[in-house]
């Protein structure tokens, strides 16, 4: 398996994976009706637009996109940034794609100048990141109005 950065040519396949994954693998964290509309917004178009201003990457074995992840500045700041839109093919989930695109992402230049990272992570995601040594952004552990539980990991950059 490569991870390698994203390439504007494949934004369906990725917007593909990404409502794949979602349809399989959140619904059983999410109302069906609120995972459709998301699946809906998740078009190539919407990959290209966050492509746009992150770095964003694509796991890929045997030719086949089977996972991505972006690395972008929150809000604009230089000394905090924010993971988006990590996804792993539900058949490639739990044999290591998702933590070697978290691997990746923590040797981005956003990561290494960063203070702080901030995941917006799904329910079905956060076990996951805690194992990574991601943690509750303020100690909330319930969704916010978005359906998302913020996590963060705090680095001593000079």
């Amino acid at each position: 398996m490569e991870i390698r950065r994203f390439k504007q040519e494949e934004a369906k396949e990725v917007s593909d994976l990404i409502r794949e994954t979602i349809r399989i693998s959140n619904t059983k964290d999410y109302p069906l009706q609120l995972m459709e509309l998301l699946i809906e917004s998740e078009t190539p178009e919407h990959v290209l637009e966050r492509a746009s201003w992150t770095h964003f990457y694509v796991a890929v074995d045997d030719g086949q996109i089977v996972g991505c992840g972006a690395i972008g500045p929150f809000w604009g700041k230089e000394d905090e940034s924010s993971l988006f839109t990590i996804f792993v093919l539900p058949e490639y989930q739990g044999k290591g794609v998702g933590r070697a695109i978290i691997n990746t992402l923590e040797k981005d230049e956003y990561f290494l100048r960063a203070k702080r990272i901030e995941i917006p992570a799904s329910i079905t995601g956060v076990p996951f990141y805690l194992k990574l040594g991601y943690d509750y952004k303020n100690g909330i552990t319930e969704p916010d109005e978005e359906h998302l539980i913020r996590l963060e990991k705090k680095r001593n950059v000079v």
